[in-house]
């Protein structure tokens, strides 16, 4: 397996355990300024990190704008989104729901970065897509009894998968020729004054913190692993290999989302979580070996 393969890998696992920590502290914490914290504490971590890593060429005027609509889109808009679909729906549903995000990547990462997979990747990433809508297939709203008192929480869910593809779509130019660390912790900064207005409304409001032991630490867990080193290592991964290969790695959130709830929510592990877990494990397989053969990185 390549090490970036292992990066993805790993990065994906981790990134399935937030949704659990994010509705957990969202019990004491207003979506946009648990989303505002995150921000501000990973740009405390990786700015200073970033100061001292030397860009790799000039930085262009596109590379700005990109990293500016990362920042917008993928760290402000994916964060809101998902906090406050996490605050009318579940856990479990968020993990389900991430499979949006390797949908959009492998639909719109062809076209709209010339990027190609592989007849191997092609299999892999059907094969891994399949698995994921059969995990899902059991917990999505419509398919099961579940649809009516999560419908619009789900909605803004779906459009945080959007908004998380988006940052990978806008990141993959600028990251093959700039390194990973300047470039997240750049639009990291980015994402801040978007959500400053919007946590300020949730103070007018009354919607203010009640920090308790469990909320500060998962806070800190979302902002520390989550959100800064989280976003750097998939973003050193996307510099070696195309957005679309990556997108397939995201499969696995669903399948350990679904694991968790059956682990820490109480929900039920069905032939469906079975059998779509197999599957993506395969499309993963397929996928590897593929990188191994030199196929997709640069």
């Amino acid at each position: 397996m390549a090490f970036a393969d292992l990066a993805l890998l790993l990065a994906n696992a981790v990134y399935a355990t937030s949704y659990v920590a994010t509705r957990v502290v969202l019990d004491a914490v207003p979506p946009a300024t648990l989303a505002l914290l995150r921000l501000l504490v990973g740009a405390l971590i990786l700015v200073p990190l970033a100061w001292r890593t030397p860009w790799t060429g000039p930085v262009t005027r596109a590379d700005h704008w990109r990293i500016a609509a990362m920042g917008v889109a993928g760290f402000a808009g994916a964060f809101a989104f998902t906090h406050w679909g996490l605050a009318r729906s579940t856990a479990t549903n968020a993990a389900l729901l991430i499979a949006v995000e390797p949908l959009t990547l492998l639909l719109l990462g062809p076209a709209l970065l010339g990027e190609r997979l592989t007849r191997r990747e092609r299999a892999g990433a059907a094969c891994a897509l399949t698995g994921a809508a059969l995990v899902v297939v059991n917990g999505i709203p419509g398919i099961t009894a579940r649809l009516v008192p999560h419908w619009r929480g789900d909605l803004l869910l779906v459009l945080s998968g959007v908004a998380y593809a988006a940052y990978s779509l806008l990141g993959r130019p600028v990251l093959v020729r700039h390194p990973a660390l300047p470039v997240t912790a750049r639009s990291i900064l980015w994402g801040i004054p978007v959500l400053v207005p919007l946590a300020l409304m949730e103070w007018m409001g009354g919607r203010r913190p009640a920090w308790t032991s469990g909320a500060l630490l998962g806070a800190l867990y979302l902002a520390v692993v989550i959100t800064a080193l989280g976003y750097l290592i998939w973003n050193w991964a996307l510099e070696r290999v195309t957005a679309s290969h990556a997108a397939i790695f995201l499969n696995v959130q669903p399948v350990l989302g679904a694991l968790l709830g059956v682990a820490l929510l109480g929900e039920p592990l069905t032939v469906f979580t079975l059998g779509g877990g197999a599957l993506v494990v395969a499309g993963l397989v397929l996928t590897v070996r593929s990188g191994a053969a030199g196929a997709v990185y640069s």
